[in-house]
C-alpha cells in the first residue's frame, strides 16, 4: 500500500537536455506571453540573486519548516535539474541555506524554486546558480518529515511535475510542462522576432498605437470628455 505523503518516486521523465537549452535566452515574460499568461509562479517567489535559471523540475513537498525530504532530493537530483519546494508559503523558518547550497552546487544542480524561506542569503547572492524563494528567515528547519520527493506539487500558485521545464530571470519563474515544451518554444522564438521588430519600431518611430487611440478606445465603452474633472 503506497505510503501518501511520505514517499518518493526514484524515476523522473525529464524534458531532454537539447529541448532545455533552445530556451536559453529567451526571456520569461516573452514565454509566460504565448501560453497565454498563466504559467509563471506568483510574485511573491524572488530571485535571491542575478543568475538566469534554467533546468528540470526535481519536485519537493515538505511540512512547513521542514527539510528532511529536500535533503534526500539534492541527493537524488542529476546536474541541470531544478529542485522545486512546495512549502505551503511558510515563512516561520527556512527550508535550507549555504551549506545545502554548496551541495547543491556541487552536485551540478540549476538551480533552486522554493515556496518557503531561505537563509544565509548573502551568501547565496554570490553563488553561480539561482535561488528564488518566498522569504528569508533565519530561524533553521526541522528534520523530522514526512514529505514527498517527484510527486506533482502546487509552488507558487502553478502546479509543477517531475520532468517539466523550468526557466527564471529577474522577472520571476515559469513551469513549462514537458509535454508541451516543443510547441511553447516555436511560440516563444516567434514572440522574440516580434519584440525585436516592436523595439526597432520604437526607435525609428513607427511603432503601431492603433490599438489606443479614441476611436478603439470608444469603441471598449470609454467616455471621452472635453473638460476638467469636476
Amino acid at each position: 500500500m503506497a505510503n501518501v505523503g511520505f514517499r518518493v518516486f526514484k524515476k523522473v521523465n525529464r524534458t531532454p537536455r537539447e529541448l532545455v537549452e533552445k530556451f536559453r535566452g529567451i526571456p520569461v515574460a516573452n514565454i509566460g506571453d504565448v501560453v497565454n499568461r498563466i504559467a509563471c509562479l506568483d510574485a511573491r517567489i524572488r530571485p535571491l540573486n542575478k543568475v538566469p535559471l534554467l533546468g528540470t523540475a526535481i519536485t519537493v513537498r515538505v511540512r512547513s519548516g521542514d527539510n528532511a525530504m529536500m535533503h534526500y532530493a539534492l541527493d537524488l537530483a542529476e546536474p541541470g535539474d531544478v529542485i522545486v519546494v512546495e512549502g505551503q508559503g511558510d515563512l516561520a523558518n527556512s527550508l535550507a541555506g549555504e551549506n545545502m547550497a554548496n551541495w547543491s552546487i556541487r552536485r551540478g544542480h540549476a538551480g533552486w524554486v522554493i515556496d518557503g524561506a531561505l537563509r544565509d542569503v548573502e551568501a547565496l547572492a554570490g553563488m553561480p546558480i539561482p535561488f528564488y524563494a518566498a522569504g528569508a528567515q533565519p530561524n533553521g528547519p526541522y528534520k523530522n518529515g514526512p514529505g514527498e520527493v517527484n510527486v506533482p506539487i502546487s509552488c507558487g500558485g502553478v502546479i509543477v511535475n517531475p520532468g517539466d521545464l523550468i526557466a527564471g530571470d529577474a522577472d520571476g519563474v515559469i513551469v513549462i510542462p514537458r509535454q508541451d515544451a516543443e510547441a511553447v518554444l516555436q511560440k516563444a522564438l516567434k514572440k522574440q522576432e516580434q519584440e525585436a521588430a516592436s523595439a526597432k519600431a520604437i526607435q525609428d518611430g513607427s511603432w503601431d498605437r492603433s490599438a489606443y487611440t479614441e476611436a478603439a478606445l470608444s469603441k471598449m465603452g470609454c467616455e471621452f470628455i472635453d473638460d476638467y474633472y469636476r
